[in-house]
């Protein structure tokens, strides 16, 4: 037993010691136990396949001679039974898998999601279903119909066994149409598997151009860009097209000649046996078994062939899987003894990077802000306003130096914990279909005093009663059911929502008017007063007035940093 222990150990250890190293491999590493025993049923299933064999053998070189009834019932009986015994391991192989299918998605789908999440940060982040359409090809391939083909492979050689019992010039038939199969499998993933890939990543372009697009389907129709927009979607899908016929002509090129080989392999076998049998060598049944088992030896190999493009699709979506899941690792959670959050930030020569990009957006920026200040931003345009402050809620992916927040740095606060005492208002609003209180409430339990005062704070309470449902009134897709400057108010009553510590406010009166800048001014000093720290990217000159601090960006570093007093913010208005 000790013996058996170490050998096990040794295995743990050294085989799947690359996996390890990977979480998505390391996952279905773990599922191995299921597909041992799938492994272990397909055994029985092939052993139990040949049964059909035997059977003919039976009849035509038993029954047929003897002519004995009692022993043709008791033959089929027993086939009878061999029947259900494979057809209950067929099914029990298939329950096997799909539990395994089951398991697998629980254990991913969690990180997956977090993962597809946290990738739309990322400036030009791809198609957010994608990886969840991956995990679904992923285990579809490893606990249907794909995965059988190798587990059936190994047992070729049983049935070539078999043949070579009934006659050696049978089993080096056998043997050579196995090699030959074998040889065109090779091929066949060398010839396809770059066209194959080339077609999916044509097709997935396309299909992403056209998704973008769609989005923003009022604009295009009414500024007359269909006609454009549809040239454009129409050369990307040219070439999808071209690229799909080219994998598909590889393919079926692979195809026809496996079925060249099948056909000639069935009736070379005919041959072979009939020309044994007339030298007296072989049996007629011996002959039609001989038929049946080079069919069932070269199965497995025909099943690679056809689901090969299945195998290089979900090669393919483990690949894009596992560089997701190494991209975004999991999230480190905090112990429940954490500091309370305060607003107080500092930036420790931070430098943000973009893909595509040889300048840094934000390059060596360091700062230090108290609680409790109001720091106004400007600059011009692609100065990095907006990244600083995605970078300070830590939304931007390729940050190097440190953000502090409270005494500790950004990465290491639990997203839970922190979210809720942070509020952040993008430039591009972002509201989530439902209703006012969800929005409001950021979708978590609605406490009703708090979405109120946060509707208050924004200037938002009285608009939200004259609404015909009040704050149960639907927002529609996007917030699509709202005014601009309504939308405006409901995610600045979201950012103020739980009164956070730190408030980032990115063109917070872009869609305001006079009576609602009023209330963003009213909602910036009522922060102020009670010590929270407030961010706001502005160029109006009215928001000066509340401010503490002036901070000026200019080609992604700090051109001016200069604190307000009552003169100075009267000499920063121009």
């Amino acid at each position: 037993m000790s013996t058996l222990t170490s050998k096990l150990a040794r295995l743990r250890i050294g085989a799947p010691a690359r996996w390890r190293r990977r979480e998505l491999a390391t996952t279905v590493w773990s599922l191995r136990r299921d597909f041992v025993v799938a492994g272990v049923l397909s055994l029985v299933a092939n052993a139990l396949m040949l049964t059909p064999t035997l059977y003919m053998l039976q009849i035509y070189d038993r029954v047929m001679v003897s002519q004995n009834e009692t022993t043709l019932l008791a033959v089929s009986l027993m086939t009878l039974a061999l029947f259900g015994v494979l057809a209950s391991v067929e099914w029990l192989r298939t329950r096997v898998l799909v539990d395994a299918g089951v398991d697998l998605d629980q254990r991913l789908g969690p990180r997956i999601f977090d993962a597809a999440f946290r990738a739309q940060w990322s400036p030009g982040s791809a198609d957010p279903v994608r990886p969840f359409d991956d995990l679904l090809q992923l285990r579809q391939f490893l606990t249907g119909q794909g995965i059988l083909a190798f587990f059936d492979a190994p047992w070729t050689p049983l049935y070539l066994g078999m043949l070579w019992l009934l006659h050696p010039w049978l089993g080096g038939l056998g043997l050579g149409f196995v090699a030959v199969q074998a040889v065109l499998t090779w091929l066949g993933h060398h010839r396809t598997l770059a066209p194959t890939v080339q077609a999916g990543n044509a097709a997935a372009a396309a299909g992403q151009f056209l998704q973008d697009k769609l989005r923003h389907a009022d604009l295009i129709e009414c500024m007359g860009m269909l006609g454009p927009l549809r040239q454009r979607w129409a050369l990307r899908h040219a070439t999808a097209m071209d690229h799909g016929g080219a994998a598909q002509a590889a393919t079926q090129r692979v195809a026809a000649w496996s079925k060249f080989i099948r056909y000639s392999q069935q009736s070379l076998a005919l041959a072979a046996g009939a020309l044994l049998v007339i030298d007296g060598e072989l049996s007629p049944g011996a002959m039609i078994a001989a038929s049946v088992l080079m069919t069932r030896a070269l199965a497995p190999i025909d099943q690679f062939l056809s689901g090969w493009r299945a195998f290089i699709g979900a090669r393919q979506a483990f690949e894009r899987l596992e560089a997701l899941l190494q991209r975004f690792p999991p999230r480190r959670h905090a112990h429940a003894d954490v500091a309370p959050v305060r607003g107080a930030f500092s930036l420790r020569e931070v430098v943000a990077a973009a893909p595509g990009r040889a300048q840094p957006v934000l390059g060596s920026i360091s700062l230090s802000v108290d609680a409790g200040t109001v720091l106004v931003v400007q600059g011009p345009s692609g100065s990095g306003k907006s990244t600083l402050a995605r970078v300070l809620m830590g939304l931007w992916p390729d940050v190097s130096g440190e953000v502090i927040l409270s005494g500790k740095a950004l990465a290491d606060w639990d997203r839970l914990q922190l979210g809720p005492r942070m509020g952040y208002l993008p430039q591009d609003i972002q509201l989530l279909e439902g209703t006012i209180a969800d929005n409001i409430a950021r979708y978590g339990p609605i406490d009703s005093a708090q979405v109120v005062q946060a509707a208050r704070c924004a200037g938002l309470h009285e608009l939200i009663l004259h609404l015909p449902q009040g704050y149960e009134t639907p927002i529609g897709e996007a917030g699509g059911a709202l005014s601009g400057g309504l939308r405006q108010r409901v995610a600045l009553a979201r950012a103020l929502y739980g009164e956070p510590a730190l408030l980032v406010l990115d063109e917070p009166d872009a869609n305001l008017d006079e009576a609602g800048e009023a209330a963003l001014r009213q909602a910036v000093r009522a922060q102020k007063a009670r010590g929270h720290t407030v961010v706001l990217i502005s160029h109006h000159p009215e928001l000066l007035a509340v401010a503490d601090r002036l901070l000026v960006l200019h080609e992604g570093r700090i051109l001016s940093d200069r604190w307000l007093g009552t003169a100075g913010r009267a000499a920063a208005a121009p």
